[in-house]
């Protein structure tokens, strides 16, 4: 089965090697120049190497975060073309899941001008802002209209509200690519071993946001730390796994190692998560002695 993580997603070299690796193997004798010139590009972003952003200030959707997702995209993506299924995914349209999977967190970003906070404010309107950063970059690296809109296709389908189903997409692949983003999304995040660690670090996100939109507390979706611990089995459980299942297809299953019939990483990780959230929310709670 292998180590898991696959890579080490603090390291933005090692993902980009991972990912090349990958391209390589699936297109060999391709040019891998667009590709690096996207990840140099989104970690400067992330870094603060941008002229007209800050580093990113948010401890959870972090560059590490979307490294997750970049790496889980990619490993999925080339299971599915080693396995022929169709539709095939071209070169290109690799390269723009990769870019999408890349910026579809951009939106968290501030402005160099924006003092105010930290990115979580923006925490519902920060797929809006990644296809508007997405839709001015990719330009200025060459991308036309349509590549821009497979890459803006896919971040949509990354907002958890989304109704995958009821999307339009002008070709069938650019559905599995959004599939396939959306699956790397949820999977990146809540298959890292630190994740049972990091709820608080979430929650501290979605109170910001909340309160920057004012959001009456009896309308806010978590009402505390342990709030939303608590709730995160089922989240999974009823939430997330029934995306993944029907609406982004299953496409989960190309993560299996090796596929198709070998353990999955991704969804054993979440599941050990799950059950350590589980153990410690029990843990937490007072207990009643009878008399």
């Amino acid at each position: 089965m292998g180590t898991f993580p696959p890579v080490e997603p603090k390291d933005p070299a090692a993902v980009t090697a991972f990912v090349l690796e990958h391209f390589n193997r699936m297109f060999p004798g391709e040019n891998t120049s667009w590709l690096q010139t996207v990840f140099r590009d989104a970690v400067d972003l992330f870094e603060g190497r941008n002229p007209d952003y800050g580093p990113i200030d948010l401890h959870y959707h972090d560059l590490e975060h979307t490294l997750q997702a970049t790496v889980c995209i990619a490993l999925l993506l080339a299971t599915r073309h080693a396995a022929g299924v169709v539709p095939r995914i071209s070169r290109r349209e690799f390269e723009l899941a990769v870019a999408a999977a890349l910026l579809h967190d951009s939106g968290y970003l501030k402005l160099r001008s924006d003092r105010s906070g930290t990115g979580a404010k923006y925490t519902y309107c920060h797929v809006l802002r990644s296809c508007a950063f997405a839709a001015t970059y990719l330009p200025t690296r060459g991308a036309n209209e349509l590549e821009i809109e497979v890459v803006l296709g896919a971040i949509s389908c990354t907002g958890p509200t989304r109704e995958i189903n009821q999307m339009h997409f002008r070709e069938p692949i650019g559905r599995v690519i959004g599939n396939a983003l959306a699956t790397a999304d949820f999977l990146g995040q809540m298959a890292d071993p630190a994740y049972p660690d990091k709820l608080a670090i979430l929650f501290r996100e979605f109170y910001e946001a909340d309160e920057f939109f004012h959001l009456a507390l009896e309308r806010r979706t978590f009402k505390s730390p342990a709030d939303l611990a608590q709730r995160t089995p089922a989240f999974w459980e009823n939430f997330v796994r029934r995306k993944l299942e029907v609406e982004c297809q299953a496409l989960y299953r190309f993560l299996a190692s090796p596929y198709p019939h070998g353990p999955n990483p991704y969804i054993d990780a979440v599941e050990r998560n799950v059950a350590e959230i589980r153990r410690r929310t029990a843990a937490a709670q007072p207990t009643i002695v009878s008399k």
